[in-house]
């Protein structure tokens, strides 16, 4: 039988969103939650995922993916580098905390929000630990993204915080 040392997490002080996007949609949604959220964190980054390896996961943060859906129900061309380094370049996360925004469209039922559930996927294979359910935008649902977006996040981020205190 193995024991793994509990370690206390440090409450991060920063919130770093990460943004996979096409159309801008992502983009629109992670300044939203920037500008909305600035009351529960001291520090929120948005950080395209253009150019960005595994190595992002390495910094005192709590993460959250926020990502668009393309084509085939694949990750947009702005974080394939990103999602492809989590198999090329795989480590164990055990300390990253993260949470996931995946924007699609239900008129396309094979592939909604595939882009947010593949890295959710991967995350979760290389021992990331999510915190709360995938939050999915439907783009046909009539509801305006960063209005939905942002009140979950800050649902999510009261969440995260309570649970790394």
């Amino acid at each position: 039988m193995k024991y793994i040392a509990y370690t206390p997490m440090s409450i991060p002080s920063k919130l770093l969103i990460l943004v996979g996007t096409m159309t801008n949609t992502a983009e629109y949604v992670a300044q939203a939650i920037e500008m909305d959220c600035m009351d529960l964190v001291p520090v929120i980054e948005v950080r395209m995922m253009d150019g960005l390896d595994i190595s992002v996961f390495e910094e005192d943060a709590l993460y959250v993916i926020c990502s668009s859906t393309y084509g085939a129900g694949d990750v947009p061309d702005n974080a394939r580098h990103l999602y492809e380094s989590l198999s090329s370049q795989p480590k164990y996360l055990g300390q990253v905390r993260y949470g996931v925004i995946a924007l699609g469209d239900s008129v396309y039922p094979q592939t909604f929000c595939n882009g947010g559930l593949r890295f959710d996927e991967r995350l979760t294979d290389l021992g990331a630990v999510r915190i709360g359910e995938v939050f999915r935008h439907d783009a046909s649902a009539g509801t305006e993204p960063e209005v939905v977006c942002t009140a979950w996040a800050r649902e999510w981020l009261a969440l995260a915080l309570a649970t790394t205190a």
